[in-house]
């Protein structure tokens, strides 16, 4: 198993072997904190990829990468963001979530917490 040294390549390299064979392919990720080295490898149990960088500068990269590999496992796609603005509740729901204001009672104040007994 050699490390593939460019990013690009590793991420394209992924995502196509993913593609090739969703039901196969494993992901894996190892982090030593020791080291500060990040591994990822995956698999489809004929090609084996990795990747290994001690570089902070690729945890954005790596982070996509997830999130790409997690909405093609989930077979999403990302949500677009709505240009119609959400319905409002009905007025029964607003009515019991507005805020309550506080009623005054009888005796008036708070109640004080009695001391505990020491032993």
């Amino acid at each position: 198993m050699v490390y593939i040294s460019s990013w690009q390549d590793f991420q394209e390299a992924a995502e196509a072997l993913y593609e090739k064979s969703p039901t196969v392919t494993r992901y894996c990720v190892k982090w030593r904190a020791s080291e500060g080295k990040l591994v990822l490898k995956i698999t489809d149990n004929t090609t084996c990829l990795k990747f290994k960088t001690y570089s902070s500068v690729f945890l954005n990269r790596f982070e996509m990468l997830n999130l790409s590999l997690m909405q093609k496992m989930q077979n999403r796609r990302p949500a677009e963001p709505s240009r119609t603005p959400e319905p409002s509740a009905p007025a029964s729901i607003q009515a019991n979530t507005a805020p309550k204001t506080p009623v005054a009672t009888p005796g008036g104040g708070v109640k004080k917490k009695k001391p505990k007994k020491k032993k």
